[in-house]
């Protein structure tokens, strides 16, 4: 490994690369701002990546001639660009997604990264995001590192040997945080609903945002909870430090909190930073359908932007619009239905700050539907929770229109009373 600075490293990109960047709260903005730095010098450069934190220059529309995005996940500094037409999206499931590297789908020449500063061994850590990272640093013609102190050392699948790096660039600077949101009545409501649905020795799945953290704020008096999720924030913590989260009836990694990334506050980062009870796994495991069964009573609580009354659901764009990703949402809704005891959980409000029912007659026209009606099971908002499981479609109407906001369960009626001719 040779240690240069940021620019002298963007050298080592050349026209035509397609270059990977570290995800969510490990993007390696000093990387970054230098490869945009070489435009006009360097020309058509594919830029891959999922959710990045921070800036995303590259995706700028003054630079449009010389970097291209393509977008496993649409986070909001490229969101305005995708929908420009500037930028691209890839819908993939967030378990596939090392594979897109592995089999040589989207074959990386450079690989941009975030690192912990290398031990007394020589090795580095991913830190806060494996996700599809350990594979892009597997297969990469070049890998560029950031490296900081600031970085938490994670143990799990995140470690890499200087060996492996190419070319670093030191640096000294916090990692992005996000404070934990206010919580309104209609979220704080909604989480309880989640939460008396969870059962003691449950394992969970959960994201980040208003929603997850209500539900976690809500389980205090649960017991024997595990963790197996893609990521996890700050909610977490005070259930660990009670005891509510111990990972005693886990089947796989028992004792261990699962993830794969996390996005959080400095208080997430100190307590992830060589924590041996935190294994932050590669997502092609994480998120293996196939891996999260193995567990019992195995919670997923996802959101969406809105459901249809037959259950279909859409999580990643609004009409045609693409605001977000596929994600792990059906690597978990799929894994905790095939767990013993499972119960994959779609919750959200019943209406947008506009007043707009998300409980629709039907989808909007170019919606994308991630989860589909055919592997929904409960469906929660702040006025009830329904297991469409097993029901047929007027059933699922009638069940869905009962969780409705009110002011729009007249009109759900008869639209549903049109479609299905009786309800």
């Amino acid at each position: 490994m040779r240690m240069t600075t940021a620019a002298e490293a963007a050298l080592h990109i050349e026209s035509g690369d397609r270059v990977f960047v570290h995800t969510a709260a490990a993007a390696p903005e000093a990387l970054v701002a230098a490869m945009t730095h070489r435009a006009p010098d360097i020309r058509n450069i594919e830029v891959v990546h999922l959710h990045t934190e921070g800036k995303a220059p590259y995706a700028d529309p003054a630079y449009r001639d010389w970097f291209h995005t393509s977008a496993l996940f649409v986070g909001g500094n490229v969101r305005k660009a995708v929908q420009e037409g500037g930028a691209d999206y890839i819908p993939v499931f967030l378990s596939e997604t090392p594979a897109l590297f592995r089999r040589g789908v989207l074959p990386l020449d450079v690989a941009l990264v975030h690192v912990s500063p290398p031990d007394k061994h020589g090795f580095c850590s991913l830190g806060v995001s494996v996700d599809c990272s350990r594979a892009a640093v597997e297969t990469a013609g070049k890998v560029i590192a950031q490296i900081n102190p600031n970085m938490p050392r994670t143990h799990g699948d995140g470690i890499i040997h200087i060996r492996d790096i190419d070319c670093a660039v030191e640096v000294d600077t916090p990692l992005p945080s996000h404070p934990a949101p206010i919580l309104t009545p209609v979220e704080e409501q909604i989480g309880q609903l989640v939460a008396d649905l969870i059962e003691d020795g449950s394992c969970l799945q959960m994201g980040i945002g208003a929603i997850p953290d209500a539900v976690l704020a809500a389980l205090t008096d649960h017991k024997d909870l595990g963790i197996h999720t893609e990521m996890f924030s700050d909610g977490v913590i005070p259930l660990v430090e009670s005891g509510v989260v111990n990972g005693a009836k886990k089947r796989t990694h028992p004792g261990k909190i699962v993830a794969s990334f996390l996005v959080g506050s400095q208080r997430l980062y100190d307590f992830v930073d060589d924590n041996p009870q935190v294994m932050m796994l590669d997502c092609g495991y994480t998120n293996d359908t196939a891996a999260i069964r193995r567990n019992d009573k195995v919670v997923a609580i996802n959101s969406a932007i809105e459901v249809d009354l037959t259950g279909q659901v859409v999580a990643d764009s609004i009409g045609t619009r693409q605001y977000s990703g596929v994600g792990g949402q059906m690597d978990f809704i799929r894994g905790a239905s095939l767990s013993p005891g499972g119960k994959p959980i779609i919750a959200l409000p019943s209406a947008t700050r506009r007043g707009e029912s998300r409980i629709v007659p039907f989808l909007k026209p170019g919606a994308g539907v991630v989860t589909t009606r055919a592997h929904v099971h409960y469906v929660v908002t702040e006025y009830g929770a329904v297991n469409l499981y097993g029901k047929d479609l007027r059933e699922r109407a009638r069940a869905l229109i009962q969780i409705a906001h009110p002011d729009h369960r007249e009109e759900l009626t008869k639209a549903a009373i049109e479609r299905f001719n009786r309800l």
